[in-house]
């Protein structure tokens, strides 16, 4: 899952991308509003981490811009006000969720994802496609009510296929999904050759073939028949 952290403290914000990189999140971060901004503009993510009180805007206009673009993200709103005001007017323009200052980090994970689950998979916690069933909480996969194992990198891109049934997905968009900006820099898209063949062949060892099909020149496609 791919995180942007909008927040002008330092100190919160490494601490933020440190602590969901851990939980295994591709982490993004923006100091101020432009850098925010720019970023939205170029890139997608499952959800924004937003601090409304930036030194050069108002993160509640950020919610607007993601309003009229139709982003697909998921958007938590964290700060230090904690008016209802603000809050009412946070979630009228967009926003899922709202978490004041100060917040244990441990309560920031579990809106996240339930965020993300809400957005992506309508709120549910078991996600069944096929003969595949997806536990999204705690990462795990089973066919047939056998687990499948998964490195975390193949899980996300899994993930990721499963929030995109029936839809053509670039190299390019698997790529900056699963490494954010850092795929802007990559040399070519192998890894993602070697991610997939690998998670097409553990799925392949389990008896579920041909779900995530080359689509050649194009990408590839989770196919629902």
């Amino acid at each position: 899952m791919k995180i942007l952290i909008v927040e002008d403290e330092p100190a919160l914000r490494s601490s933020l991308v440190e602590y969901l990189r851990q939980d295994g999140y591709v982490c993004e971060a923006a100091e101020n509003y432009r850098a925010a901004h720019e970023k939205i503009k170029l890139y997608t993510y499952d959800c924004i981490l937003l601090d409304l009180t930036l030194p050069d805007g108002n993160g509640l206009d950020l919610v607007r811009t993601l309003k009229a673009d139709s982003s697909r993200a998921g958007v938590l709103i964290l700060s230090a006000r904690d008016s209802l005001d603000d809050k009412v007017l946070g979630l009228e323009l967009g926003a899922d969720d709202y978490l004041a200052k100060p917040f244990h980090l441990a309560e920031l994970n579990a809106r996240l994802k339930a965020i993300i689950r809400r957005r992506q998979f309508q709120g549910q916690r078991q996600l069944q496609f096929r003969d595949l069933c997806v536990f999204p909480d705690q990462g795990l996969v089973s066919v047939r009510d056998e687990p499948l194992p998964l490195t975390r990198m193949e899980y996300d891109l899994l993930l990721f296929f499963l929030a995109n049934p029936n839809r053509v997905l670039t190299k390019e968009s698997i790529a900056e999904h699963l490494w954010g900006d850092d795929a802007d820099t990559a040399d070519s898209f192998d890894f993602i050759y070697t991610h997939l063949k690998n998670l097409r062949k553990k799925m392949q060892e389990k008896g579920v073939d041909n779900y995530i099909r080359t689509m050649y020149g194009m990408g590839y496609k989770l196919s629902t028949e």
